[in-house]
């Protein structure tokens, strides 16, 4: 059941192989309305005293955190006839089938001092037969909000066959104040808006955060200086180093290699902006673009060999791709409307991309060929897309009109489905998705 269900719901995709196999499906999810997979999660077993709280805790937040995708769809406790007392006890699939859970997640923890383990397993009901095998996580009682993101990555794998998206983390721009005397420093928080960490103060402004590849280091532009300049901020220690540039110079809109040594970069000299390149142990700055126009927002295709970027060369900003050392571009937007702030999806067939037209500004997405172009949002200002680790959902920054508008972030999956805002305490924009963490 659990497979003929998979099937009809990849029925609705547009694109994307998908293989039966013994096991979970994989699926590539780009449009479609579908109905949700139906989960039951009950409260994970206490083996220990001191685990009775986060037990609890821990299955609700697995149970947020695929709830949230919308893809799964809980079933209440209330509609429950069997009950887990024993995470070894023998599973009465029949009960389960009755109450339409086509899956299961059973769990249990233990808590000893600071030391923490969780082991849990997933069952396809209709099947009667567990998918994969079980597994086991430890750590310390205080990083269980991480343990149950992992918990959920992995049931969330097991279900569609591909990588989770809950244990990462989110750079973004703090912001507090009115619209005309916005503060700023940089933050970070968890994928869903908890622990809010800051890393710089408000004393000047910054733009623009971005995750390293390994999520170690954000690069972000500061105008303490007076003039925009890229900063390197590793994140354990807030240790900072500034890319150097001469007098005059403005450089703004890095981005990591993906191998973590080189930015790409935007700098405007004389009136003039261009794309560079620059390595983070030598200092050696390479020149990639050489243009009247304004070269901009630079994003690194998966595999290194491209770079997606905005352009007014036409007249109007457009999207172009390159060869990662430069060279002749060809341009791949061709609709009504300016497109700019592209950014290479982490599968490699999508940008991702804030578009204007009409007076009204989008978040969309379209194949590296320029087809297919989708909106997926639409208000009065949308900008900055970001892409999750697995290349599913994007964030975004989204502002509201007037002389009180905010900003706040967003995400929105890849089909234009299940918006909502990420819950913050004041204003955020700017977000950077970093990669799930180690």
């Amino acid at each position: 059941m659990m497979k003929r269900l998979l099937i009809c719901l990849v029925a609705l995709m547009l694109a994307g192989p998908v293989f039966a196999q013994n096991g979970p499906l994989r699926l590539t999810i780009t449009d479609g309305v579908i109905e949700p997979i139906t989960f039951a999660a009950p409260s994970f077993q206490a083996e220990t005293p001191e685990a009775i709280q986060v037990a609890s805790e821990m299955s609700r937040l697995v149970v947020q955190d695929l709830a949230g995708t919308g893809l799964f769809r809980e079933v209440p406790a209330s509609a429950f006839i069997s009950q887990i007392s024993s995470f070894a006890q023998p599973v009465a699939f029949a009960d389960w089938r009755a109450i339409n859970a086509q899956a299961l997640v059973v769990g249990a923890v233990n808590v000893q001092g600071d030391s923490m383990t969780v082991k849990f397993r997933v069952y396809d009901v209709f099947s009667g037969q567990e998918l994969g095998t079980g597994l086991q996580f430890a750590g310390t009682a205080t990083g269980w909000r991480r343990m149950g993101h992992k918990v959920a990555d992995a049931v969330y794998g097991r279900i569609t066959g591909e990588g989770g998206y809950f244990d990462s983390r989110v750079v973004f721009v703090a912001e507090s104040g009115p619209k005309d005397n916005r503060q700023k420093r940089l933050a970070i928080m968890d994928f869903d808006g908890a622990n809010v960490q800051f890393l710089t103060d408000s004393s000047t402004i910054v733009l623009a955060p971005r995750f390293s590849p390994s999520g170690d280091r954000v690069l972000y532009t500061s105008f303490e200086s007076g003039f925009p300049r890229i900063n390197v901020l590793n994140v354990a220690n807030v240790g900072r180093q500034q890319l150097q540039t001469a007098a005059g110079e403005m450089a703004f809109s890095p981005r990591f290699s993906r191998d973590g040594r080189q930015v790409i970069y935007s700098l405007s000299n004389g009136g003039n902006t261009d794309i560079y390149r620059t390595d983070l142990s030598t200092g050696q700055h390479v020149r990639l673009t050489s243009a009247p126009s304004i070269e901009t927002a630079p994003s690194l295709s998966p595999d290194g060999s491209q770079i997606v970027f905005e352009s007014d060369r036409s007249g109007a900003q457009q999207i172009y791709i390159m060869s990662a050392n430069g060279g002749e571009a060809r341009r791949i937007s061709s609709g009504d409307g300016r497109y700019g702030s592209p950014v290479w999806s982490p599968r490699g067939d999508l940008v991702a991309f804030t578009k204007q037209n009409a007076g009204r500004f989008h978040i969309g997405v379209m194949r590296i060929d320029g087809s297919e172009e989708r909106l997926l949002t639409s208000s009065f200002l949308d900008e900055g897309p970001t892409w999750s680790p697995n290349g599913r959902v994007i964030m975004f920054t989204r502002e509201t009109q007037g002389a009180g508008g905010t900003s706040s972030v967003y995400s929105v999956d890849i089909s234009g489905r299940n918006l909502k805002a990420v819950p913050l305490q004041g204003g955020a924009s700017d977000p950077s998705w970093g990669p799930l963490q180690p």
